[in-house]
């Protein structure tokens, strides 16, 4: 039997995913767990706009690059493959257990232990502006974050109190983040935008199709494999965008770094001679053309019929690569999601899927 657990992962936030491409982040996601079968007491992500470049895990000891150009990047440039090497299996591995065991002997607790990080900065490289963030999450739970106009912590519940007191105290450690946060890692994300230029500036339609469950479900208009994820989709009734009975989607990643939307259309008060009327529009933002696919019966995918799902079609599976752990990506912004393990792959599923 599996282990059963809790766990916290973090999205590009709105702004970054829908606004224009003049900002850029990077991010840093580690996970460090004790106590936790068939769990990699450490696991790494790195993240640029929203995309993974490489992960490692301490298990098999594997640093691995998630696109061709990171693997020619870190092939050209033994110096960071080094630096990245040597802090997933030895430095953050060290700093990361010696915080656990810290904690342990804090709340006085053994049994399953899990802390996660959240590191990095947004550049406007239009303005040069830097934003730059520090989250820790102990066992699923919101715990510090690093305050840069103050450098100091902010204790996030009550029994972090003495978390924050401690790295307060710090103040080589706090001047180093302050220079990670805000000179270090905007460096970076200049060095891997000229790497990775070619693939980060292509843009790849989608792939749009109509689903529903039965004739009085919500048709979802479901768009995937879109590069980049500047885009916006809508339903439009005789040329004019629909505020009413839509269910707005949200943008998640694939697991080969393009994008996936659904936007639902509720149709149970629609005649079915207005079929005609209604489109469902998808468009990058920077580019004046759409791509609209008409409300029609005929084309619409669904569980009875002659357009019925076959069980490959039914099932949306997004692997989510942040993690060794294969974690599934079913909603936007902060997420719980509960795992089975060792089943390698969550799956998420439309709920006009019959499962």
């Amino acid at each position: 039997s599996g282990v059963l657990f809790l766990i916290r992962l973090w999205y590009p936030t709105e702004e970054v995913s829908r606004s224009l491409r003049v900002k850029h982040s990077l991010e840093y996601l580690v996970t460090a767990a004790s106590g936790v079968p068939n769990i990699p007491e450490f696991t790494g992500a790195i993240m640029l706009d929203g995309i993974q470049m490489a992960y490692c895990e301490s298990i098999n000891k594997i640093l691995e690059p998630r696109l061709d150009w990171v693997k020619k990047m870190l092939a050209n440039d033994t110096w960071l493959l080094e630096m990245y090497t040597r802090q997933c299996f030895v430095v953050q591995p060290k700093i990361f257990g010696n915080h656990i065991s810290s904690l342990k002997e804090q709340f006085q607790s053994e049994g399953a232990h899990i802390l996660q990080m959240r590191e990095g900065c947004e550049w406007n490289e239009k303005t040069g502006e830097v934003t730059g963030f520090l989250q820790y999450v102990y066992n699923g739970e919101d715990f510090v974050e690093f305050d840069l106009k103050t450098r100091t912590w902010i204790a996030l519940k009550p029994e972090a109190n003495i978390t924050k007191q401690k790295w307060d105290t710090d103040s080589v450690r706090t001047n180093f983040n302050k220079d990670l946060l805000t000179n270090i890692y905007p460096k970076l994300i200049k060095k891997f935008l000229s790497y990775g230029k070619s693939i980060l500036q292509r843009t790849v339609p989608p792939s749009v199709s109509l689903l529903q469950k039965t004739p009085s479900s919500p048709v979802s208009c479901h768009a995937t494999g879109f590069y980049p994820d500047r885009a916006v989709m809508f339903w439009r009734k005789d040329e004019e965008k629909i505020p009413e009975g839509v269910d707005p989607g949200k943008i998640l990643p694939n697991h080969d770094g393009t994008f996936q939307i659904s936007v639902d259309l509720n149709v149970s008060s629609v005649k079915s001679e207005d079929w005609r009327r209604y489109g469902c529009v998808f468009q990058f933002s920077d580019v004046e053309n759409n791509t609209c696919t008409k409300l029609d019966e005929a084309v619409i995918r669904t569980n009875i019929g002659k357009n019925k799902l076959s069980n490959d079609q039914g099932v949306i599976k997004t692997k989510f690569f942040h993690l060794h752990l294969r974690l599934c990506q079913c909603s936007p912004g902060w997420l719980w999601l509960q795992c089975s393990l060792p089943s390698p792959v969550c799956e998420c599923v439309r709920e006009w899927v019959d499962v």
